[in-house]
């Protein structure tokens, strides 16, 4: 017979087992917007809201959990007003979770001061119909959402605060007009000198303000510098150039092409400015960080004026070493 104050023991031994074990307390959720721009209001041609998921992994142990394919299966993405009302399901969330289908899933070990992550749409989880503010947070349920009961309890992420506008005023040509993430004003270039719209250029790029990034980019013009893309340019119609254009700019985001103009300077300094009526070249020096290394290149921006505006061209890059 055991008697009282072992079973105590015994109870207290039990509970710091299961505490030294990877939980909530060190295994953190934590979601970030993947892309930080101006979002609007669900359309046709709405484009995804992106956020990713990242496990990180604070304790001595690896963290394991299951991960299905169809992560709808392995997350729960809550979308709710600021007086905490639940944004509608989306149909495509509704009808995949109701259905009788297999879950197919993978094991995932996060080993101890490691992470992963993943990156969803919040628009496969919500229906973002209206325009206002709301709170996005993500629970990760370690044994399937199919299988909470019994299951291990749910990671939860930090909130976000997700601001809908309403859709996007139409320009010259049927063309949305950018705007300011900051100020929700519209964008619009003025008549700056070759080496202040390289400048503006660069320090949208260091703030992570896209719409600011893209605003004396000429994107045509750096597309077509590709032969491959300047033939499909070519022999391609007004509707197809347009979605050339925007893919283009969907893949420097995702540093998919020209990787070099989308790095993130740590620093820059320009060097010389040479223009005449039509053409202007600018020469920077731009400072980066990799990890503990220090690398510098120096950038040769290609600008053109057209109806009075600067804008970039193209640009070439030397690279000068590391620190």
């Amino acid at each position: 017979m055991v008697k009282p104050y072992k079973k105590i023991i015994i109870a207290l031994g039990f509970i710091l087992g299961v505490l030294a074990l990877p939980g909530a307390s060190e295994v953190d959720l934590s979601i970030r917007f993947y892309d930080k721009r101006i979002y609007y209001i669900s359309n046709a041609s709405a484009e995804p809201i992106l956020v990713q998921v990242t496990i990180a992994n604070n304790g001595p142990a690896p963290y394991h959990f299951k991960l299905a394919d169809d992560r709808i299966f392995s997350v729960d993405l809550e979308v709710k007003t600021l007086t905490n009302r639940p944004v509608e399901a989306a149909d495509l969330l509704v009808r995949k979770r109701t259905q009788n289908a297999q879950v197919f899933f993978r094991d995932v070990s996060v080993e101890s001061g490691e992470s992963f992550s993943f990156v969803e749409d919040i628009r496969n989880y919500a229906v973002l119909g209206e325009a206002g503010s709301f709170v996005v947070q993500v629970k990760l349920y370690p044994d399937l959402i199919r299988n909470i009961a019994g299951g291990a309890l749910p990671l939860e992420s930090n909130r976000l605060s997700l601001h809908l506008r309403p859709p996007s005023l139409p320009g010259p040509g049927g063309v949305p007009l950018a705007l300011d993430v900051e100020t929700n004003a519209i964008l619009v270039r003025e008549k700056l000198p070759p080496d202040q719209v390289v400048e503006y250029t660069l320090r949208a790029r260091q703030k992570n303000q896209w719409e600011k990034f893209f605003l004396y980019l000429d994107l045509e013009a750096m597309l077509r510098r590709d032969p491959r893309r300047q033939r499909q340019w070519l022999g391609a119609s007004e509707e197809v150039r347009l979605r050339m254009i925007d893919q283009y700019r969907t893949e420097l985001e995702n540093a998919v092409v020209d990787g070099d103009i989308a790095t993130i300077p740590l620093e820059f300094r320009i060097e010389r400015t040479t223009y005449n009526a039509e053409e202007g070249t600018v020469i920077v020096l731009e400072t980066f960080r990799f990890r503990d290394i220090i690398e510098k290149k120096r950038y040769t921006y290609d600008l053109r004026l057209r109806d009075d505006v600067w804008t970039i061209v193209g640009y070439t890059v030397q690279n000068l070493g590391t620190e």
